[in-house]
């Protein structure tokens, strides 16, 4: 564990500080109103007792909005602790684990925490599939789709042959998807090697709670929960979730901001500049005020030198 560099999460300016902040990805509106209600519901006397260790209220309702048995969907603590599981249940040292890059830094750290080999597959030009990827023959298969820094997607037809072509996991990261134009979960009940990581930090502005879902095929997911905390997502966060999941019009209304920012500053931006304009990059510039602009941008970088934020 000495040898394994730790990830940087992105800097959190302290009390007081103004500044436009870039470098999370953060959403810059807030969460719908009845995720507040909900958590005031919840913060009371009973806080001193477990939360539901299998949070059912909360794959309810996201059987219920994404159409995937609740049997075949299982929360966590953000996605990143599903990820951790997932290495956790799969990987003995020297197991390879394959991803293309650039992309979410955070593979790299989980990877070597559980002594797993990284084959870091470069994309090409256009960012499509390598064909190394499947040529890696890994036990394991991250792809970040939307990819993060890049913004790009590969089509589902694209992921669906990469599925069947592997020997082992593929895990499709979702964490950007509800910007994208389509997404897996139907490969879900359909390739037993499949599991789509989504998060409601980014387009349901939940980072603060961190709730994260993972679909896949039950038993896949009951080697997570051999791994898993008994207790990994808080009674506040599971009600938060619960609730964000119940307003999707909140969320896609916040979405359409974000996209209509993206188109303007894209105009701009790659007519001056040519450079890719990232979803989040826009919301917080949409968010701020012509004022707000005193205050520093650049020392919250929209991407961290390491690599990918998230």
């Amino acid at each position: 564990m000495r040898s394994v560099a730790p990830y940087v999460p992105g800097e959190q300016p302290g009390p007081g500080r103004r500044a436009i902040k870039l470098n999370s990805n953060e959403n810059p509106y807030p969460p719908s109103p009845r995720v507040l209600e909900a958590i005031a519901r919840e913060a009371t006397a009973s806080v001193r007792l477990y939360p539901d260790p299998e949070a059912r209220a909360l794959r309810a309702r996201a059987a219920e909005v994404y159409g995937v048995p609740a049997d075949h969907i299982m929360a966590g603590n953000g996605s990143d602790e599903l990820i951790a599981l997932l290495l956790r249940a799969t990987i003995d040292p020297g197991a390879r684990v394959a991803y293309p890059v650039p992309t979410y830094s955070y593979y790299d750290t989980l990877v070597a925490a559980q002594g797993g080999e990284a084959v870091r597959v470069p994309f090409p030009e256009d960012f499509s599939l390598p064909p190394a990827l499947a040529a890696a023959r890994a036990r394991v298969t991250f792809l970040c789709n939307p990819n993060s820094p890049s913004g790009t997607l590969v089509p589902t037809r694209a992921v669906e042959a990469l599925a069947r072509a592997l020997p082992g996991i593929l895990v499709v990261d979702e964490a950007y998807v509800d910007f994208a134009r389509e997404h897996s979960l139907g490969l879900v009940g359909r390739l037993a090697n499949v599991l789509v990581l989504r998060t409601l930090s980014k387009s349901f502005s939940l980072a603060g709670l961190r709730v994260g879902l993972a679909f896949g095929h039950p038993d896949l997911l009951a080697g997570l929960r051999a791994v898993k905390d008994s207790y990994n997502l808080s009674r506040l966060s599971q009600a938060a979730g619960e609730a964000a999941l119940g307003d999707l019009p909140w969320m896609q209304a916040n979405l359409a901001r974000i996209k209509a920012t993206r188109a303007r500053l894209a105009q701009v931006e790659q007519a001056e500049l040519a450079l890719p304009i990232d979803d989040m990059v826009a919301a917080a510039m949409a968010a701020a005020s012509v004022e707000d602009f005193r205050f520093p941008v650049l020392e919250y970088s929209a991407v961290s030198p390491t690599g990918a934020p998230r």
